[in-house]
Order: C-alpha cells, then structure tokens, then sequence
C-alpha cells in the first residue's frame, strides 16, 4: 500500500505562500513513500492528505488546513517510527538551550555583577549550547538512518 497523492491544484500557483505550502506537503510525501511504513501509520498518513484533497473552503484557509495536516503527519511519523526531517533537532534544541541554559546563565552573570542587565548576556551562550546539541542528535539521527531528507520551513 502506498500514500495518497495530493491533487494538483492550478489555482495555487497565484499564491506565493500556498504554493509554497503545497509543495512543502508534497515534498513529505515523497520522501515518505521512500519508507517502509505500517499500515496503521498509512492509513493516518492518508486520511490527512484527504482533508487536503477534500479541502472545499477559501484560498485563505488551505494554507491552515495543509500545515495541520503537515503537522499531524510530522508528529505521528516522529512518536512512531522515530523518523524526523533535517534541522528537527537543531530547532527544538535552540529554544530548550535558550530557556534552560540562557536564562540560568544570564541570572549568575547579573547577579555576580551587581547588575541585571547582564541578564542578556546568558541568552546567546544557550542559544549556542542548544544550538550544538541540536546539531549533534540531527548527525547522530542522519547516521542511524531516521532523518527525512526535507527541511521543514514554518
């Protein structure tokens, strides 16, 4: 059993947002097709490209509609098959190294100095730190084999 095809669809080529969208989702099937996938996690996969397909509102609303369905497609394919697309990690590790490593460091640095406007300092050192620990499980994900050669653009 293979995944769904997304309809073409002429009267996305005007909208440069949608299109690109559009694309995107397709891009993800395709790598999609290219692995071995059960059927339960197809059978999802196909239901969200038919809320696509069937998609009957406004040009304003199929943007919505494509990244939930996109969404919903990445999250399933990440919880159950541990397969992720490029920069995944790296993304999800700049925040967390900024939140739990940035704020912390920021609050000793204006503490120590008297002064809490050092406080800013602390962020782009956990950017940094999250930023390499992101790096790193994207390379040691791409090694093992469970990385999508896609990189998903909000």
């Amino acid at each position: 059993m293979e995944i769904k095809e997304l309809i073409e669809r002429p009267e996305i080529e005007q909208n440069n947002k949608l299109n690109a969208a559009y694309s995107q989702l397709k891009n993800l099937l395709s790598e999609l097709r290219k692995r071995e996938i059960p059927t339960e996690i197809l059978n999802a996969i196909d239901q969200e490209v038919d809320k696509v397909n069937g998609f009957s509102g406004s040009d304003k609303e199929l943007p919505k509609q494509i990244r939930n369905s996109q969404s919903l497609i990445l999250s399933l394919v990440k919880k159950e098959l541990n397969v992720v697309p490029k920069g995944h990690f790296q993304t999800l590790w700049m925040v967390l190294g900024m939140t739990t490593f940035g704020i912390p460091f920021g609050v000793v640095f204006g503490l120590t100095l008297g002064n809490m406007a050092f406080f800013a300092i602390g962020i782009p050192m956990g950017l940094s730190i999250g930023l390499a620990i992101g790096a790193g499980m994207d390379k040691k994900a791409q090694e093992e084999g469970r990385q999508l050669d896609i990189e998903i653009k909000a």
